[in-house]
């Protein structure tokens, strides 16, 4: 036996590393456990959106209404096909102990979080959509469009009955009570 490997395995059998430790699986890394977040009644059931996510779903509207091109003929199509897309990419995370919707156009992801997605949120996202079609008119939206994202946040979510008109004055508004929609 080589001298330096003698001296190894000596050193080794007195610290207590024996050769298993050094030819063995490597020691397993810490386990991290992630929970879910723990969602409402009115968040698991209602079909409308939860008071508090509204800003983040508007965000998430402005961003996938505003990414299409439009032209001046076509946009009430466009439109209508942007609102009636897959919404199957946003789910709710919790952040920092608040929940938040998460997808693309969404700032604040955390990528070692649990994200829970479909289940109502496509349908909320959609309907959503829908009413700010309703509510604004095309001409409008396409007007914000022209002028570019931000333009069309601010049309869709920041006004005066936007849904994040009640954040900028410290936070959102407390929830309202659970409506029978039915």
């Amino acid at each position: 036996m080589r001298p330096a490997l003698a001296v190894w395995l000596a050193l080794s059998l007195l610290m207590g590393t024996g050769a298993e430790d050094m030819c063995g699986d490597p020691p397993a890394a810490p386990s991290r456990s992630i929970p879910a977040p723990q969602l409402s009644p009115e968040e698991r059931l209602s079909p409308h959106m939860p008071e508090s996510l509204r800003c983040d779903a508007c965000h998430a509207i402005a961003f996938q209404v505003g990414r299409k091109a439009l032209s001046e003929s076509d946009y009430v199509e466009v439109l209508e096909r942007s609102c009636s897309q897959g919404w199957e990419s946003y789910g709710v995370q919790e952040l920092d102990g608040e929940k938040r919707l998460a997808g693309p156009g969404l700032p604040r992801q955390e990528p070692m979080s649990v994200m829970v997605m479909g289940g109502p949120w496509p349908s909320r996202l959609s309907k959503m959509c829908h009413s700010y079609v309703g509510e604004q008119g095309e001409a409008q939206i396409y007007g914000a469009h022209r002028r570019g994202p931000s333009a069309l946040r601010e049309l869709l979510c920041h006004g005066e009955k936007g849904a994040c008109a009640s954040s900028k004055a410290g936070g959102p508004s407390p929830p309202k009570a659970l409506q029978n929609e039915l």
